[in-house]
């Protein structure tokens, strides 16, 4: 039976739930991994760059495919890709060096996967308010990696950090077979023919410098930049962070520090779609200035939490997780929107690729930050790490404001 296009929508979410259980894997075992391999702070936020690294790589080639052949067919490919990521990591990493391939292999997969399946349904669903069902799924971005927190920390304590990888793998696997049974082919004359991907495909200079040429589409993208620096440091190192809290305040946490992460990251999943919804009423970029200023605050606030009583620490981390999400949906969906049709796959492929370069740096600075202050004994460590991706986003912010990002935004889309 053939679903409405509407219909893919479900299970397109389902899809980047499963495709996303190995997210947060590593930020999970990183202190596991740390002691165990006598890894410094810089050597740990480079493994979790390395999947940003890997995201990068492969997005370009990723979103370049899919304005040659349908998007599932990439998605295919990435599914397999993020499996044997985890099982590598699970199997055989030993040391430094082979976790940085294969959390790279497992990067590259969540490329093929991640703007891949935005594509699937933005090629299928051509009635409606196609801002919502994106809205939704980059919201459902934090259901998965949510799961990802509590499954891997349930995995960690029950049966060790090896098979929190090997399980989890599972994931994408079952993401590439809901892909391959239940979304359907497009039948469109683009989709057929030999396929022909040369450089200039891969990396598209000529159609990202008129995507950055339009100031309000490159605005969207230079936001969700920032944005991926604060977002993917602060996922990385939460765990971390919320064992400290508890080393000093000694006083126990409600919930583990894993299960704690999980909970607190479905509060990104309304905070994303309610703040798409407020966007379109107030403005994108006002809104995207409002939240990026807030989020920079409770981060720093959540910084100087430690110590204090655990429903403190909480509410400032809902606090945080809630702001840090709020912009992300707009972001996306306001790139979408603007960018123009015949140049969108590769609008696309530099929107994504920005952001997870955000995304390679954010978890890395922070960690250099912690080495350069004082490692991860004392709150003022915490304090400059927060300080170091947080500011980013502040930033962005005045330099927007003075070129007045908003004012000609609201004129073309009034």
């Amino acid at each position: 039976m053939r679903l409405k296009p509407t219909g893919y929508t479900p299970l397109m979410l389902m899809a980047q739930t499963c495709a996303l259980l190995g997210f947060a894997c590593y930020a999970v075992v990183l202190t596991t991994l740390q002691d165990e391999w006598h890894l410094s702070n810089l050597q740990s936020g480079l493994i979790a760059s390395a999947f940003f690294f890997g995201y990068m790589l492969m997005v370009p080639l990723a979103t370049a495919l899919t304005d040659r052949v349908d998007a599932k067919k990439v998605y295919l490919i990435g599914g397999l890709s993020a499996t044997c990521g985890l099982l590598g990591m699970g199997l055989f990493a030993f040391n430094f060096w082979s976790a940085l391939f294969f959390m790279a292999l497992n990067g590259a997969g969540l490329a093929g996967t991640y703007m891949p399946g935005l594509k699937i349904l933005s090629d299928r669903i051509k009635t409606g308010e196609l801002t919502r069902h994106i809205a939704f799924y980059t919201a459902f971005f934090g259901i998965g990696t949510g799961f990802s927190y509590l499954c891997s920390g349930w995995l960690l304590s029950a049966m060790g950090w090896r098979y929190v990888f090997s399980v989890i793998a599972l994931g994408p696997f079952t993401a590439f077979l809901i892909v391959l049974l239940f979304i359907p082919k497009l039948d469109h004359e683009k989709w057929h023919g030999p396929i022909q991907i040369r450089l200039r495909d891969i990396f598209p200079v000529d159609k990202w410098r008129l995507v950055l040429q339009d100031k309000t589409a490159s605005g969207f993208i230079f936001g969700y930049t920032t944005h991926s620096i604060e977002l993917f440091a602060s996922r990385s190192w939460i765990v971390a962070f919320f064992g400290l809290c508890a080393l000093v305040s000694g006083e126990p946490f409600l919930l583990t520090a894993t299960t704690l992460a999980g909970v607190i990251n479905f509060f990104g999943v309304p905070s994303s779609i309610l703040g798409n919804e407020i966007a379109l009423k107030v403005g994108r970029q006002n809104w995207i200035c409002f939240v990026m200023i807030t989020s920079a605050i409770f981060g720093v606030t959540l910084a100087l939490s430690t110590g204090q009583s655990w429903w403190v620490i909480i509410a400032l981390a809902i606090g945080h997780t809630i702001f840090i999400m709020a912009d992300s949906a707009t972001l996306t969906a306001g790139l979408v929107m603007s960018a123009q049709e015949n140049i969108k796959g590769a609008a696309m492929g530099l929107h994504s690729l920005m952001g997870f370069g955000g995304g390679l740096l954010g978890p890395a600075i922070f960690g250099l930050v912690l080495d350069l202050t004082g490692s991860r004994a004392t709150q003022a460590s915490w304090v400059w790490a927060y300080a170091s991706v947080v500011i980013w986003g502040v930033l962005f912010v005045l330099y927007e404001r003075r070129s007045g990002w908003a004012n000609k935004a609201l004129k073309r889309n009034p």
